[in-house]
């Protein structure tokens, strides 16, 4: 795709040994990539598609970076008449090419990172951000090893993969885009003589992307995105994990560390908004995990006993070793002095009935035949111990470290169910299950109609009531059948596969105690609370409030003391425990609260319900033996308007002391592939969240910022806030621009995502899911979500006190962002942010809102925010460009956006097409599908869209 001319596809040898370079040089291997591949893609065009298309797509690039690098007014007007001469074929080539090229050079940025990685590794260069930097920073403040590991003990640091209407990826292509990968990360060792071997395996890897469709002909399922979770566990996390352990040990002086870095997920349980989510896909969930983490743990045991052919005539073996062995069932005659071999040839055996008895499942091999099924994961690793023992204590420990140790450490981590899946249901619909309930049962003709204290009352009742509410014989409606039918499963499900299987039940929109307590007496009712809760109660899962709003994240800390505040519920907690700690969980939703306030009020908010429910779980704590470890959840998304944004600043910029070892943190869309996708980037984005909760943990001070801070993010917050709502909330019509400005419309019809993009059949900015809300900003290139409102809040406070006070102001702001972590980077966030959206580019999508008044109103009015927002940032950082800390980024962007362009500007083009023609039967579907892998190219562009 470039007219570079063609390079050798030998390696750089830019890449080698030594110190960690600095300056241009140290991105020229990048660029060899990036040429490599994209002279690889456009060798492939012209024999697919002719060198006609291929011209065509020169001459749009060309056009584009014109238009971007001098607002060249001819460039533009001359690229608009080009696309729309364009037949539908045309630019669906068009866009597929651009968009193949996004994707290829993302893998080319990955292959980068973990290069430059490397080089400062082997330069003794420690990063920040890595477990080797932290553990040093540890050592240098007294802290000793056996104090972390004691703090990790306690600790639980956790993933969650999310499925949600912006992910846009096919697993075939993910598949495919990992091949390249790999070939990339070879061909830095090629010899001489492979270089044309190595060219043609690239050659056709791209072919295949090139005639792998981006686009599912049907939406995707809930089964779907289940496989599609998966395939991250198979290429990273089941591998990665481990090794994360095993480093972390040994810069701990070899000392043990217990299980605390455990995945999380939500696919297959994550009912709220999304109907297509049953008690069905809840067990295909489970059980597909399980199917995939045994069938893991079968092969590890089948490789270790290829390894260990140790014979006893030649190595003592521990007595417990020794009746290991002798229960095995093989009989082979070949392998009567080889205990290790013997014994792990029953485990296999057992292990292959297991998979039988938990999915149905048939294991690959049969030295003899599967029977006499572990129990529980804790029984695998019981004889797993005795291997590592006896092969420890008779100078055979060299032979535990490859193999052995990592398949312990995974069936610790991932067991028999490989990750905790969690419920997620919205407030008001487990209140309809409760209120049929309650109405059939002839106890609350009315629960709905009862004010909180009324509900309360009623709940409470009925949770010190020994008996269940459900009727049998009695009909009830779908839905509440279908509620019942989750929680019966989950019941079910952690039987079967154990308690870690399933333990949070999350409430969306959690706006009072009474939705606390509604979630007990389900639980109640499927038998997973037992006893009475006044009295001997146990609830098997946490219950989780979800606090997404501005005005739900004021309440939080209130509504957590009115509950703990009700007879039974500490003691139920207590009894509850789970790894032996007394543990409550709460979510704070980055996404909600950020389409509801805006981006600097959303993040404000949060930090001042984290302090407030710190403060409340204190001093419930305070003078009992039992404390209850709070967890906080956080739902962030890819984009930084979602919460995204770097994930070790993020977490050291947490309120000090509301950390503490304990976080959950959920990924979300194209932000999982970019994470996770490769193995090697997926240790180092692992190894970032383990590195930051230490630091939080044990090097931030407790003590908060000074009040003069928090007095001024209060303001700031105030005056951002009221700048946000009244362009989101008060202009008039400005839903209708949104629709129009942005392919809102688009994607919602794009089969990306099982769930649908708003909760009701409206176009209110209300009912619209925050994630395709920041989706939308991002493809026409706004980021609105990320910054709108900060202009203005500045320049509120900076002339609050008339012009005398602005230099005193400025000095505060200054000092904020260099004293204050939250400050700092939030501002950090914003940047980026800002550094990826493009006005100019924005005005092409404004010009698709037909009423020009309606236009040049609201795009005025976000252009001089950004503007505002732009200088702010400028005065109060020093910096007047973007990204001037982030040289990353900066790299990336510079190879990318020329590209990234021509699909904007082809999106833009197929959008007036096709809601032109919206009206006729015989809507051009070519058009619909260039649209579609528009936004699929754009998305992979820009990496953190969500």
């Amino acid at each position: 795709m470039s007219r570079t001319p063609a390079r050798s596809a030998a390696p750089s040898n830019r890449s080698g040994a030594g110190r960690a370079k600095s300056g241009p040089d140290k991105d020229q291997p990048l660029i060899d990539d990036i040429r490599l591949l994209g002279r690889v893609l456009g060798d492939v065009i012209r024999e697919q598609e002719g060198q006609a298309a291929y011209d065509l797509i020169e001459q749009i690039r060309q056009l584009s970076v014109a238009f971007r690098r001098h607002a060249d007014q001819d460039a533009d007007k001359a690229l608009k008449k080009l696309l729309k001469g364009l037949s539908g074929q045309q630019t669906v080539s068009v866009i597929r090419a651009f968009t193949y090229f996004s994707h290829l050079a993302n893998l080319a940025e990955d292959r980068h990172h973990i290069r430059r990685r490397a080089v400062h590794d082997r330069a003794g260069d420690l990063q920040e951000g890595s477990l080797a930097m932290t553990l040093q920073r540890l050592k240098k403040a007294g802290i000793a090893p056996s104090d972390v590991v004691r703090t990790l003990a306690a600790a639980h640091i956790s993933p969650v993969l999310t499925a949600h209407p912006t992910e846009v990826q096919r697993k075939s292509i993910l598949d495919a885009e990992r091949a390249i990968a790999h070939l990339l990360a070879e061909r830095e060792q090629l010899l001489p003589r492979d270089h044309a071997d190595f060219e043609a395996q690239l050659r056709a890897r791209v072919t295949q992307l090139w005639q792998t469709r981006l686009l599912r002909f049907t939406k995707l399922t809930v089964a779907d995105e289940i496989e599609n979770a998966l395939s991250y566990y198979q290429a990273t996390f089941l591998s990665e994990i481990p090794r994360i352990y095993r480093d972390l040990e040994e810069g701990l002086e070899d000392q043990d560390v217990a299980p605390f870095l455990r995945m999380g997920q939500w696919i297959g349980g994550d009912r709220d908004g999304n109907p297509n989510v049953t008690a069905q896909t809840l067990e295909l969930a489970l059980h597909s995990q399980a199917d995939l983490v045994l069938r893991h743990h079968l092969t590890q045991l089948h490789h270790l006993g290829a390894e260990l052919s140790v014979s006893a005539m030649l190595a003592s073996v521990s007595p417990a070793m020794k009746a290991l062995a002798e229960r095995s069932p093989d009989q082979n005659a070949h392998r009567q002095d080889e205990p290790y071999r013997r014994a792990l040839t029953g485990m296999y055996a057992r292990l292959a009935a297991t998979l039988t008895a938990l999915t149905g499942g048939e294991a690959a091999r049969h030295a003899v035949a599967p029977q006499d099924a572990y129990p529980s994961a804790a029984d695998l690793l019981a004889d797993l111990r005795t291997i590592e023992a006896s092969l420890v204590a008779n100078h055979g420990a060299a032979l535990t470290r490859s193999r052995l140790r990592p398949l312990i450490r995974a069936v610790q981590v991932f067991g028999f169910h490989l990750a905790t899946i969690d419920l997620r249901q919205s407030s008001d619909k487990h209140e309809e299950v409760v209120a049929e309930l309650l109405a059939t049962a002839r106890i609350e003709a009315d629960y709905s109609a009862l004010d909180e204290m009324g509900k309360r009352a009623v709940l409470l009742r009925q949770l010190n009531d020994a008996r269940p509410l459900r009727v049998p014989g009695t009909p009830y409606s779908a839905h509440t059948l279908d509620e019942l039918a989750i929680f019966d499963t989950a019941r079910s499900g952690r039987k079967r596969f154990g308690a870690q299987a399933i333990r949070h039940a999350i409430i969306s929109h959690t706006e009072t105690v009474s939705d606390l307590l509604e979630v007990l007496l389900l639980q109640k009712e499927a038998g997973l609370m037992r006893g009475l809760l006044a009295e001997d109660a146990v609830a098997d899962l946490i219950v989780v409030p979800l606090f997404e709003t501005i005005e739900d994240l004021r309440n939080a800390a209130p509504i957590m003391r009115d509950y703990y505040a009700l007879p039974g519920v500490r003691a139920m907690v207590h009894r509850g425990l789970h790894d032996g700690y007394c543990e409550q969980d709460i979510m704070l939703g980055y996404s909600d609260s950020n389409k509801d306030g805006g981006i600097f009020t959303s993040n404000w908010e949060l930090y001042r319900a984290e302090i407030a429910l710190v403060e409340l779980f204190d001093s419930l704590n305070k003078d009992h033996e039992k404390t209850i470890q709070l967890r906080m959840f956080h739902g962030r998304g890819g984009t930084v308007g979602r919460g995204g944004g770097p994930s070790y600043q993020a977490i050291l910029a947490q309120p000090p002391g509301t950390v503490r070892g304990q976080i959950r943190l959920t990924e979300q869309g194209e932000v999982i592939g970019s994470k996770y996708a490769n193995p090697e980037i997926g240790r180092r984005n692992l190894e970032t969240l383990v590195a930051a909760t230490l630091e939080a943990t044990l090097l931030q001070a407790t003590r908060n910022a000074p009040k003069a801070f928090l007095d001024t993010a209060a303001e700031l917050s105030t005056a951002s806030m009221a700048a946000y709502r009244a362009l989101v909330y008060d202009t008039p019509r400005f839903a209708e621009y949104f629709f129009a400005a942005t392919p809102i419309r688009e994607i919602a019809e794009l089969n990306i995502g099982s769930r649908p993009a708003s909760r009701k059949a409206t176009q209110k900015i209300e009912d619209l899911r925050a994630i395709p809300w920041g989706f939308s900003w991002g493809q026409c290139r706004l980021t609105l979500p990320g910054w709108y409102g900060f202009g203005s809040a500045v320049h509120s406070f900076l002339h609050k006190d008339g012009p005398k006070g602005v230099a005193k102001q400025k000095a505060q702001l200054q000092k904020m962002v260099k004293q204050w972590p939250f400050f700092s980077t939030l501002l950090s966030n914003m940047d980026m942010v800002m550094a990826k959206s493009d006005l100019a580019l924005a005005t092409r999508y404004a010009e698709l809102v037909e009423d020009k008044r309606l236009r040049t109103k609201v795009f005025t009015a976000i252009e001089a925010e950004w503007h505002r927002t732009a200088d702010a940032l400028a005065l109060i950082t020093g910096e007047k460009q973007r990204l001037v800390n982030n040289a990353a980024l900066q790299r990336s962007m510079r190879h990318r956006f020329p590209y990234i362009d021509p699909l904007h500007h082809l999106q833009v083009e197929l959008v007036r097409r096709y809601r032109a023609g919206e009206n006729h039967a015989d809507r051009d579907e070519k058009v619909r599908r260039g649209i579609h892998i528009s936004i699929n190219g754009i998305a992979a562009g820009l990496r953190n869209t969500g």
